[in-house]
């Protein structure tokens, strides 16, 4: 079944792995390999997309599936699974309305993919499905950003672009506002299609609001109103403790 109004789909997908470029040096690859092979396997990657980490580390044998609500993210997962020789088991569900056959010892959610669920009630939800779906004595990590801090500019404009394999350019051109009174940032995106400086194909995608923002002591309080114990903050994708001025922070917690 394919759900409504998931947002990555059409030339977002397609562009997604091309745009992000070489990223097997980035470092929450490494980060959230070292927590699987501390708290354990079966583990869950939510948010999982186009399968960065998880046909990684399928790769490398870790027991491992995939949750993401976008089937065309989903598929080009499959994709480039078979072309690995892997054959990835993935899900199409909303993390607040996670229901799965099994439990896993370690659940991570990379790429601020928790964020992306901005109602109050459906994160406190998804963080209810995530812990039920935990093994006792599992953990749930997943990597926050604080988006705007006081004196920060509240919009903000980015360009990138990548040449596909036929030469054609993919461009994105990305618009954000942040809300201070909601904690939530709108985006805009337009992505188009350019070969010999013509645009021959674009589409424009509008989400409103997008992604909410999270300060370390609120992420705490989402984590441990969920049920989870131990619940410790790091600085970035290492094992250093989050300073209080850090905006990139993961989290871990626990079950009982």
């Amino acid at each position: 079944m394919t759900l409504p109004d998931y947002e990555y789909r059409g030339l977002m997908a397609e562009a997604w792995d091309l745009l992000r470029g070489d990223t097997s040096h980035w470092a929450d690859r490494f980060f959230f390999l070292d927590l699987i092979h501390r708290y354990g396997q079966p583990a869950l990657d939510v948010g999982c997309g186009t399968g960065r980490l998880l046909l990684d580390y399928l790769a490398q044998g870790i027991d491992i599936d995939g949750v993401d609500n976008s089937p065309e993210m989903l598929a080009i997962c499959r994709r480039k699974g078979e072309a690995m020789g892997l054959t990835p088991t993935v899900y199409e569900q909303y993390i607040e309305h996670l229901a799965l056959p099994r439990r896993y010892r370690t659940i991570i959610v990379p790429s601020s993919s928790l964020q992306l669920v901005v109602d109050p009630w459906a994160a406190q939800e998804a963080m209810r499905r995530l812990v039920a779906h935990l093994e006792p004595g599992g953990a749930l990590c997943a990597s926050i950003m604080t988006l705007w801090r006081h004196g920060d500019p509240l919009e903000s404009t980015f360009e990138q672009s990548a040449q596909r394999p036929d030469g054609a350019t993919i461009r994105r051109v990305s618009r954000t506002r942040y809300d201070p009174a909601t904690a939530c940032e709108d985006s805009e995106d337009r992505y188009q299609v350019i070969v010999d400086g013509v645009v021959i194909a674009e589409e424009y995608y509008s989400r409103a609001p997008a992604v909410r923002s999270y300060t370390q002591e609120q992420v705490r309080t989402l984590f441990e109103q969920a049920g989870l114990v131990e619940v410790r903050l790091f600085h970035e994708f290492t094992f250093d403790p989050a300073a209080l001025d850090d905006t990139l922070f993961t989290v871990v917690g626990v079950t009982v």
